[in-house]
């Protein structure tokens, strides 16, 4: 392994199971013997990327969480989508997400959640599978034929009994979505929880990121949201394909 290899390892150590770790830890995770981890977690700490805490254990630190803010993907996306997110959220008051893709997964780069709303797994840098989710399928829906070939050729995550498990099922599921332009993910990922999720273009009117609303599953009518999360999609993608001034 190269020293970039090794650094590297030890940042994946951390997820979102694994948010604190000891040395040991991060050592274990990272496949690396103990006093490289410790050289290497030193050396990253004084930097900022990692903090200890007063019990000893490591946690990401803020000079990462910077670095990461300056992604151009997400800098000037999630400039142009707060203002929408949040009417969607007035609106709905529920939970409102903004995703985009990265490889075969979507990757969740803002979200609004009201203390009344119904509990999600997804948080902000977190991950999820494209074929499970209504930002997943909007986009995988308008990603290139050779991405959506791997993703239909690949084994399908179950999270639930409602999960689209069958290529052929998740194939009819993408054509729907192109010609109507929304997605519904009803109680794909949690029995409780289903979206409705629509694309934002770019300038040139390209497919760049995906936003829903996810609502209780058993007392929403997926309908009724179709209307105010579209709108919210093209309100950001007016904002996009505007010069700035």
């Amino acid at each position: 392994m190269t020293v970039t290899a090794r650094v590297l390892g030890v940042l994946a150590a951390f997820d979102a199971a694994h948010t604190v770790l000891t040395l040991t830890g991060i050592a274990r995770r990272a496949g690396l013997p103990l006093s490289t981890a410790h050289r290497l977690v030193g050396e990253l700490t004084q930097w900022g990327a990692l903090e200890r805490g007063e019990d000893g254990r490591y946690r990401i630190g803020l000079r990462l969480w910077e670095v990461g803010a300056l992604a151009p993907r997400s800098v000037g996306l999630r400039e142009a989508a707060v203002p929408f997110l949040a009417d969607l959220h007035e609106v709905t008051g529920e939970n409102v997400q903004l995703a985009v893709l990265d490889g075969t997964e979507v990757v969740y780069v803002d979200r609004i959640s009201g203390r009344g709303a119904v509990n999600v797994i997804t948080r902000v840098g977190g991950r999820l599978p494209l074929h499970a989710t209504g930002v997943g399928l909007v986009l995988l829906a308008h990603a290139p034929p050779e991405l959506q070939e791997q993703v239909l050729a690949a084994p399908l995550r179950r999270y639930t009994d409602r999960t689209i498990c069958s290529p052929s099922q998740l194939r009819r599921v993408l054509a729907d979505v192109r010609r109507t332009g929304v997605a519904v993910s009803d109680r794909q990922i949690e029995l409780v929880a289903l979206s409705v999720a629509a694309p934002v273009r770019g300038p040139r009117d390209e497919v760049v990121a995906a936003l829903s609303v996810v609502v209780p599953a058993d007392t929403s009518d997926a309908r009724a949201y179709v209307p105010v999360v579209r709108a919210a999609a093209r309100g950001v993608s007016r904002t996009l394909a505007t010069p700035p001034t």
